[in-house]
Formats: structure tokens, sequence, C-alpha cells
């Protein structure tokens, strides 16, 4: 390697569309596609690096013209070494547009990519260069226990995971009568007995009586934590839910910045924060999201994304769990690893997924290319 600094020389810009496996529902959406968009920097020192957000059907086109537009052109000639400063001059030029989805999805393509990056030129693993807390992660499963599923087929689903090895699983509640789901968390209770955890997600469907009339009803049967409960910005509701219930409530996956998740924690509105990497704008605000969480002894559980997920995690000690929901089996050449119920970090040096290119370009709706 040459002793210059190394710069931003080129950047590559993609999308991929991805089916889910199985139908995927909750309380307010149904998950369509995940509409994936890639981004990778060429560095003057050979060195590249891909990053990557996510939507669940919509917006994938926003995300790549906000990249094209506005925030690609400002990475060129970049020294890709300084991280912090690249976030915070793309997060201030997109000042109109934050805080927001589209924003923090466009700045995680560009920040997991230089991330991906550093590790590499380092050669080290992302959860060893971030802190490299353990190497290992009790894993939950979410694929079993979609709003739409009978009683029966989550009981049969949540026993396939205990014996899969899972420690937990989770289950979408909402339906129209308290009642329903009573009954369902029941049967799954009963049947799986007190040594498995069970995590309930209402995807901020519920009212606050309503959320406080449901909590209630569940009390006995030993819940891990009630998620999203309400809209997340009702702050002072959550507060209220937490008072009235000893069911942990964990926030997040609709929380777009770390200021966003210190409200929360300062007020006492919630017992687990959820950031998901990509809605918070990167590895950067995420890591700041984890430390701000420990310092106040709150675990860290992210959503979704567990293949990059599963590499922060590990690096912070305040994160129990990843959530187990495959989304890149299609574009990769080897899935995370699994052993005993646990997501093992790669050792590999980067952000630790195996990029098939050969399934990405055969998949690719969109192809960009840039260069200094």
């Amino acid at each position: 390697m040459s002793s210059a600094h190394p710069v931003i020389t080129g950047v590559s810009l993609r999308q991929v569309d991805l089916p889910p496996k199985v139908v995927r529902t909750d309380a307010i959406q149904s998950f369509v596609t995940q509409e994936t968009v890639l981004l990778t920097i060429r560095c003057s020192d050979g060195i590249e690096g891909t990053g990557y957000a996510y939507t669940i059907g919509t917006g994938g086109s926003s995300v790549v013209a906000l990249l094209r537009d506005h925030l690609v052109p400002r990475l060129l000639g970049r020294d890709p070494v300084c991280i912090e400063a690249i976030w915070k001059d793309l997060f201030f030029h997109t000042h109109a547009t934050a805080v927001g989805a589209i924003t923090s999805l466009a700045l995680c393509c560009v920040d997991t990519a230089l991330w991906d990056w550093r590790a590499r030129s380092q050669g080290l693993p992302l959860w060893k260069l971030l802190g490299g807390a353990r190497s290992r992660v009790p894993l939950y499963t979410t694929e079993g226990g979609w709003l739409h599923l009978s009683p029966q087929e989550l009981v049969e689903q949540a026993l396939q995971a205990r014996e899969q090895g899972f420690k937990g699983a989770k289950m979408k509640i909402g339906r129209p009568h308290v009642s329903e789901d009573v009954a369902r968390l029941s049967a799954v209770r009963d049947a799986v007995g007190p040594g498995f955890d069970l995590m309930t997600d209402a995807n901020q469907g519920l009212s606050r009586p309503e959320a406080v009339r449901r909590a209630r009803a569940f009390d006995g049967l030993d819940l891990a934590w009630i998620e999203e409960p309400l809209p997340a910005e009702d702050v002072a509701g959550h507060c209220q839910l937490r008072q009235s219930t000893p069911i942990p409530v964990a926030v997040g996956e609709s929380m777009y910045h770390p200021m966003q998740f210190r409200e929360y924690l300062e007020q006492g509105a919630c017992s687990i924060v959820q950031p998901d990497v990509a809605r918070i704008g990167g590895i950067t605000p995420w890591m700041k999201t984890a430390h701000l969480a420990e310092t106040f002894d709150v675990p860290v559980c992210p959503h979704f994304l567990m293949e990059l997920h599963v590499s922060l995690c590990a690096a912070v000690p305040n994160a129990p769990w990843v959530e187990y929901i495959p989304q890149l089996d299609d574009i990769t050449l080897v899935g995370m690893q699994v052993e005993d119920g646990h997501a093992i970090a790669s050792e590999d040096p980067g952000l630790g997924i195996a990029w098939d290119w050969d399934a990405i370009v055969a998949r690719q709706c969109v192809f960009m290319e840039f260069k200094k």
C-alpha cells in the first residue's frame, strides 16, 4: 500500500429486489419485497467496501435517487478514513430531508460501505474493529410468528424453533380483540414451557388505552418484551405504558437518529432499544446509540438485518439478542453462521457478508457507476 492517504476513486450503486421466503404480515402492513440498495466504494489503495440498506416494498427508488443526485457526488475524492466527517457532511447536506427514513437509509449505504472498507484495510472483522465484546450472540426467531398464522401454526413453528436451538421466538400481536392475542400467546407458552423466551410485537398498531389493556391481559405469560406498542412519536404514551406493566417495553425500529433514542432513555419510556442499522443511518450512529443505551443499563436488541447486526451485537457488551430473519440468502455465497442457537460473528475482514456478485448482477434492476 502507498503511504499516501487513500481517496475514494469510484462508486457503484445497485438495487436488487428480493421477495420474502414466507408470507410476512403484522398489525399494520405486509412485507411485499425487500428493495436492497447496495453501494460499493473503490479506493486508491485498491480496496473496496460495500454497504447496503433496504425497504420492505416502497421507497427504494427514492433512496437510489438521493444517493445518485446528492450523496455519491460528495464522496468522490474523499479520504475514506474520515468516516465521522463524511457522515456529518452528508447529514447536514441533506438537512432539509432529515431526520427521516429515506435519508437515513441512504446514509446507511454510504456509512456501511466505509466501515467495510476500513475493516478490510486493517484486515479485521467488523466486530473486532468496533470493540470485540464476544464472538457469538443468542438468536430468537421472528419467521414463525406472523399475524395471519393460526394458533396451531404458531405452536408448531415455535416448537420447531426450539428444536432447532433458538432461545426464543417473536409473535405478532394486534388481532381485532384482545382475547385472540391472549389465546395465541397462551397456546404457545403452554407448548414451549417456561424456559423459552417469547417476544411480542404490535408494530405501532395499538392506542394508549388498548396497549395498557393488552399488556395487563398478558400478565402471567412471562413475555420478554412488548415491541412497538404505540406510534414511535408518542414518547409520553410509552412512559404511561411502562408505568402500568412489568412487561419490558421495546422501541426503536422506527427511529432515525440517536437523539430520538436519547429522548426515550432520558424519560424512562423504554426498557429495550432496537435500532435498525439501516434506518438509523449506518454503523456510526448505531454504535453511538448502543453505547448510549449502555450508560442507562438498557440492552440493545436490533431490528432485522441479522447478517450485519451479528457483527454489531458482537462488538458491544449490552446486546443480548440477534433477530433471526434471513434476508440475503439469494445474493450471498455463505449465510450467517448459526451454532447452538447463537449467531456467530464472521472472522473475515469487513462486514462479514460474502456477497454473490454473479447473483447480484443477474438480479439488479438498477446499476450506476461514478468515477472521480
